[in-house]
């Protein structure tokens, strides 16, 4: 466990953000809040340029190196990871259905599935009903805040971004895995979007390297597969929708 002083220190950044997040601009339903655009912009061709050389080429060799069963165990390994922080914003956001559901998932997983190398829950009918702080954030009245592009993390918004950093403070798998094992677990997650890179390269590949404006396209795909997620504006005429289900197919 933490020591008493780090979750002091904790505590205290989390009601810091939690203040800014509230004071984060305009809650936008529908439409694009974008008053850091320039600067965005500037980030964006950091990360596109990072993409090109490092990640693109990187993700290529993963996906040819490693064959499909061995990606897709890694993947499986490191979402089981992040099940307990959904389980945490799943009571946080007071769906105690959902909070049961992904435990019995991680249970299953973990025990089964060999530490969830194998995903066995979704084989028995428990699917992962995702949730992260950015959710609860949104859940509990905060406001979306502008658009903003993070460096190597990409699109976000600043309620995200601070849903991001709260995630990772409040992680309960990173406070009770051992300093020495946080490389793996870091190293595991890396590799996981390595497969995700290679999983989604033909879509990634059209935002980033087909598109006239690859900007601005990367931030409405963002942005309407947030508030999709997040059920913002679901309504039959807003025309929103899922854009990863393109990517799924």
């Amino acid at each position: 466990m933490l020591p008493i002083k780090n979750l002091k220190i904790r505590i205290a950044l989390m009601s810091a953000l939690l203040v800014l997040t509230a004071c984060g601009g305009p809650e936008v339903a529908s439409g694009i809040y974008d008053p850091f655009e320039t600067a965005n912009r500037r980030t964006h061709e950091v990360n596109r340029t990072l993409d090109r050389v490092l990640l693109r080429p990187s993700s290529g060799a993963y996906g040819k190196i490693l064959p499909e069963p061995v990606r897709n165990g890694v993947g499986n390994f490191s979402s089981n990871l992040s099940m307990p922080s959904m389980v945490l914003n799943d009571l946080l956001q007071f769906k105690l259905g959902d909070a049961i559901h992904n435990t019995a998932r991680f249970v299953v997983n973990t025990t089964l599935g060999v530490g969830g190398v194998f995903d066995v829950a979704t084989k028995g009918g428990i699917a992962s009903r995702d949730s992260d702080f950015g959710e609860t954030l949104h859940v509990w009245g905060f406001k979306e805040g502008a658009f903003v592009e993070l460096p190597i993390l990409g699109p976000s918004t600043t309620r995200d971004t601070i849903g991001g950093i709260a995630n990772f403070l409040l992680d309960p798998i990173g406070q009770i895995v051992a300093p020495k094992n946080r490389v793996a677990v870091t190293a595991v997650s890396a590799a996981s979007s390595l497969g995700d890179r290679y999983r989604f390269t033909d879509t990634i590949d059209s935002i980033l390297y087909e598109s006239a404006d690859s900007y601005a396209q990367a931030r409405l795909f963002y942005l309407e597969n947030r508030r999709f997620q997040l059920g913002i504006d679901a309504g039959e005429d807003d025309g929103l929708y899922d854009l990863y289900d393109e990517a799924y197919e």
